[in-house]
């Protein structure tokens, strides 16, 4: 891939099993990333430098994911002005995951946080080839095909529980 675009970042190791799922889509949708564990709280300078070079990197997006007290989504984006889309992460230092949603969520004036659902880095790996796609006409081109691929899926379930009825249909219902 060419030049990272998307930078993916998280508080520790423990979140890579979340965090992968902006990977994931960021890859189908082929939109370049890098990937690399960024403690707010154990490696600040290295958050902060992160931070501040990731203009220069080329990185037009930042996905921070973090769980527990979730520092490193707001303090990242206190130091660029890249947006920032923070990912709670429900670890194992975790209030059932509601410390993480608000300590993400809550954001001060002046700098703002995208936030996604607990877990939810595919959608936040979404929302930034998004706001890519915004300016990329090929990204947005291969948006356009997911979504519809999307729609599709959908329309096809609806068409086989109206002709099974919903007893008699084995469709999987999930959140994909």
């Amino acid at each position: 891939m060419s030049k990272p675009k998307v930078g993916i970042i998280m508080g520790s190791k423990s979140d890579l099993p979340v965090m992968i799922e902006a990977a994931n889509i960021l890859e189908e949708l082929e939109v370049p990333f890098e990937v690399t564990i960024v403690s707010a709280h154990r490696t600040p300078q290295r958050m902060m430098d992160y931070a501040e070079k990731s203009r220069d990197k080329g990185l037009k997006v930042i996905i921070a994911g973090a769980g527990g007290a979730a520092h490193l989504p707001g303090m990242v984006a206190s130091v660029t002005t890249l947006p920032v889309i923070g990912v709670p992460v429900k670890s194992s230092n975790s209030i059932d995951g509601w410390d993480s949603v608000l300590s993400i969520l809550q954001m001060p004036g002046g700098v703002p946080v995208a936030t996604v659902a607990l877990n939810g880095a595919k959608n936040a790996g979404i929302l930034a080839a998004q706001i890519i796609g915004s300016s990329e006409k090929k990204v947005a081109e291969r948006l356009e095909k997911y979504k519809n691929e999307l729609r599709e899926k959908v329309e096809e379930a609806a068409a086989k529980m109206e002709e099974q009825g919903y007893k008699g249909s084995k469709i999987g219902f999930g959140s994909n």
